[in-house]
């Protein structure tokens, strides 16, 4: 049955539908978004006043609203403070200076002033400032921080701060850990801090940056601001079980830090698979099994668990061991396993290759063994009686011609 048109006429309605729903869609969004003004941005500060301890400091967010058809590119800055106070505009990481506002979003800076050494308690007041990039809108908030007599909770001392997630890694001897750390200077200027480390002997220690690859010594932190660094452990070749303490320290002319840090090794796994006498075939015959025998050794530094072994053997070809599993060997042990392989009652005479994978816990070995099939004694019997007969008739015409 013919569906062509059919077909052409549903594929033409359904995108003629999706054309139309997009075409809405877009026409919905120019409708809304006319309505907005051609331009209005507005500036507000989260608390216009506040109260701290006169060992405190003050933070709060500064939100800009754009209802506007247009972005608007804003500067900001500070315009009034205090004697003796330290302020800035800023994000998580950076002092900010200006701020890309989209149409119909808000933007959020955070507004931080820090009363130094000697600021007696009263009323203090700070003017935020802000315009667009072409002058046209201009802004202004006045804050007014208030200094109790009161101590408060004492104030974060200037300085270093270093932190981990994750002061404890735990993995195998043979493999390289990495620890990722938090350097947060609280220092009023921009530093550079030397990095050492120190674990035990035979151990290489580097630091990388965050996400790379080249080894540091070193690291400069603007002030105020924190970055992450990263701790490569190499344990020391053949290091047995058990747990390592690591120390790093971060250290510039003004601050210093330390973080003690811990490998906790499993061990090394790894097996060896092989014969006492190092050969690695055997002869067999049709539906007969062969014995052979193999050892398995743990080669490593912790216990291997639940090792079994798997075969790939040639089609109709009958493999087993004995025993059938090991469920632990220590670092050093070694184990005997018979191994007996019986082909195919039909299988021609040739080389044939059977291996066998020895898998533990966290280590694994692969063994191939060649197997010769030989031709069944009993041809053997049945080629002697051809012979036999062959020999018998031969004789018997021999006779027989002779008598003529």
């Amino acid at each position: 049955m013919k569906r062509g048109k059919p077909d052409k006429l549903f594929l033409s309605i359904s995108l003629a539908m999706v054309i139309l729903m997009m075409i809405t869609a877009s026409a919905f969004g120019q409708t809304e978004r006319e309505k907005l003004p051609a331009r209005a941005i507005s500036m507000a500060v989260e608390y216009t006043g506040v109260e701290i301890a006169k060992d405190d400091d003050a933070s709060m967010d500064v939100i800009f609203h754009n209802i506007g058809r247009r972005d608007e590119n804003v500067e900001v800055w500070v315009a009034e403070k205090p004697k003796g106070w330290k302020t800035r505009i800023k994000t998580y990481r950076y002092t900010v200076t200006g701020i890309h506002v989209p149409s119909n979003k808000d933007k959020t800076l955070t507004f931080e002033a820090d009363p130094q050494e000697g600021i007696k308690p009263g009323d203090y007041k700070f003017r935020i400032n802000a315009r667009t990039s072409d002058g046209k809108f201009r802004m202004s908030q006045i804050v007014t921080i208030k200094i109790s007599a009161d101590e408060g909770k004492s104030k974060e001392p200037k300085g270093v701060k270093l932190t981990t997630s994750y002061p404890v890694i735990r993995g195998p001897s043979d493999a390289t850990v990495e620890f990722s750390l938090e350097v947060d200077s609280k220092l009023d200027e921009d530093a550079v801090f030397d990095l050492l480390a120190q674990g035990p002997q035979g151990w290489d220690i580097n630091f990388k940056p965050a996400y790379e690859t080249k080894y540091i010594s070193s690291l400069r932190i603007k002030s105020k601001q924190s970055t992450s660094v990263a701790v490569e452990v190499k344990p020391a070749m053949g290091a047995a079980a058990g747990e390592y303490p690591i120390n790093v320290r971060v250290s510039s002319s003004d601050a210093n830090a330390e973080a003690n840090l811990t490998v906790t090794l499993t061990g090394t796994y790894g097996l060896e698979v092989g014969t006492t006498s190092g050969l690695l075939s055997l002869e067999a015959r049709g539906g007969r099994p062969a014995n052979m025998s193999f050892y398995v050794k743990n080669t490593g530094s912790a216990t291997n668990h639940d090792i079994k072994f798997m075969t790939f053997k040639p089609e109709n070809w009958k493999v087993e061991f004995k025993p059938e599993k090991i469920d632990a060997m220590e670092a050093g042990d070694l184990k005997q396993v018979e191994l007996i392989i019986t082909p195919y009652e039909d299988a021609l005479v040739g080389d044939y290759s059977v291996g066998v994978n020895v898998e533990g816990e966290k280590a694994a070995k692969t063994i191939e063994f060649r197997t010769t099939v030989k031709a069944s004694a009993a041809w053997g019997w049945i080629g002697i009686g051809i012979i036999v007969i062959v020999i018998g008739g031969l004789f018997g015409l021999f006779r027989w011609l002779g008598r003529r």
